[in-house]
């Protein structure tokens, strides 16, 4: 997200409540926590209000969650031994509160031991069951200070110096002609442990703005070069606790979700999906929490989880709507949320559903010029809508209707490589659909022309090439394309 989408994406009304708050006492006074004023209530409840898209946590009564203990596990970044804090302050045993969570005792207690998050949205719910208040475990889930890093640090061996990261950052430069492996190796280890800042002379926006024409390219593998500085320099601009600061963040998270599922590296882009949402509620902006809900769904969608994606689509729709769709920003915003969750009830099979979404999102499009503008974290146009018509009439398994729907859709229309190049994967679908595989292959071939990444990295792609090469190897362009998908990126 650069300067103009990050500022865009903070709500005024948003600013506004966020502006008061009281400081936890605490002797740990390099550690800021800043809680949010909000009326007592007995449970977690989800906030339905324009401009809003969060979670509201109870008031803290407990006086437990004021005590040194608290402020030094919150310092640690050690979430696990907070809810283990709260479940033993309610007398829970272990099996209790997994019964709670749905889960096992073991899973419990390995998430209360652990230091590194597998599952955020684990540690969400349980904190939430067991009182630790929302502004605590989000001091919890926040970068350690530079400081504290370098204290800790022991660079005896050469595994310590691999972890240096000026030393990081030379390895991965290094790697980026290693292939995706050695990449997806570089961006877990920024997973696992946030770098420190990489103190780059460039600045953060004008580096996130570059990270996304890298993803409107098509050129996955460099921006997989560049996640890992781009995420340490936006945990430690996230520091300063400024709203337009952590909803960049979140946006950088969002797009890292988004290059890792072209890449079916689902798994990784869970993660990253999971930490934009929690980024996106503490920055308290209604279109980074769209964005990176999309991104969410679009993970769940992939561990065929169909009905939570549409949930959790349905929803972010709703709550881009409620902030009454006053400018092009968030009527863009509108217009995505709803052809995502079009092609999401498409892909789980509610096909009246996944038609009358189309059309609400067609709808809502009309009101968007045909050309973008410059710098929106939504880049939806009518024609782009469109579209989307032909992914959701092939996931209903109608490739006659997608074929129609994309017929007069033109790569002109589309301003990003990225978007020209989904034109002719999404055709090329239909046609292979349709048993047209002289047609699949030239729609794949423009697709390849306008951004080889789109062929290449996607492994459905990928695999309708491999079919097109063992039943029709003598179709004009199969070895073109077969051989493009088989060399190195």
């Amino acid at each position: 997200m650069n300067g103009a989408s990050a500022i865009e994406a903070v709500h005024p009304a948003q600013r506004a409540m966020r502006s008061s708050g009281d400081q936890l006492p605490c002797r740990a006074t390099s550690l800021h926590i800043v809680q949010t004023v909000s009326t007592e209530v007995s449970s977690a409840r989800t906030v339905k209000e324009p401009g809003r898209v969060a979670w509201e946590w109870p008031m803290p009564t407990d006086p437990l969650w004021s005590t040194s203990k608290v402020c030094e596990l919150a310092e640690q970044r050690r979430p696990g031994a907070l809810i283990r804090l709260g479940r033993e302050n309610r007398g829970w045993t272990l099996a209790a509160l997994g019964a709670r969570l749905g889960c096992s005792p073991a899973t419990v207690s390995r998430l209360e031991r652990r230091t590194r998050i597998i599952d955020l949205t684990l540690i969400h719910r349980a904190a939430r069951e067991v009182g630790v208040p929302r502004h605590v475990l989000m001091a919890s889930l926040a970068p350690p200070s530079a400081g504290a890093r370098l204290a800790t640090r022991v660079t005896a061996s050469l595994r310590d110096a691999e972890e240096d990261p000026m030393r990081r950052r030379t390895l991965l430069t290094a790697s980026a002609a290693a292939g995706p492996a050695a990449l997806l190796t570089g961006l877990d280890e920024a997973l696992a442990s946030t770098p420190g800042p990489t103190r780059s002379a460039s600045p953060l926006d004008a580096r996130a703005a570059m990270a996304q024409e890298l993803y409107d390219r098509g050129a996955h593998q460099h921006l997989l070069s560049a996640l890992p500085g781009l995420i340490a320099d936006g945990h430690s601009a996230a520091l300063s606790r400024r709203d337009l600061d952590q909803a960049r963040l979140s946006s950088i998270y969002s797009l890292a979700s988004a290059v890792l599922v072209k890449m079916g590296a689902y798994g990784r882009a869970r993660s990253t999906a999971d930490r934009a949402r929690t980024w996106a509620e503490v920055s308290g902006s209604p279109l980074a929490a769209a964005a990176a809900a999309r991104e969410w769904a679009i993970v769940l969608r992939h561990h065929n989880q169909h009905a939570d994606a549409q949930r959790v689509m349905t929803s972010a729709a709703a709550d881009v709507e409620a902030t009454g769709l006053h400018t092009e920003v968030y009527t863009a915003a509108y217009a995505q949320m709803l052809s995502t969750l079009a092609y999401t009830a498409a892909r789980g099979g509610q096909r009246s559903e996944a038609l009358s979404m189309a059309e609400e999102a067609r709808i809502a499009a009309r009101r968007l010029p045909p050309v973008a503008s410059t710098g929106r974290l939504f880049n939806v146009t009518p024609a782009a809508v469109d579209l989307y018509a032909v992914s959701i009439h092939w996931a209903l398994g109608d490739a006659g209707a997608a074929l129609e729907s994309g017929k007069d859709l033109k790569p002109e229309q589309f301003p990003t490589a990225e978007r020209k190049a989904r034109l002719g994967t999404d055709m090329a679908r239909a046609w292979w659909a349709w048993q047209r595989p002289e047609q699949a292959v030239h729609a794949l071939l423009d697709a390849y022309r306008a951004s080889p990444g789109e062929v290449r990295d996607r492994p459905a792609i990928r695999q309708i090439v491999t079919d097109l090469t063992e039943r029709h190897p003598r179709i004009a362009g199969v070895r073109e394309l077969h051989a493009a998908v088989a060399q190195p990126s």
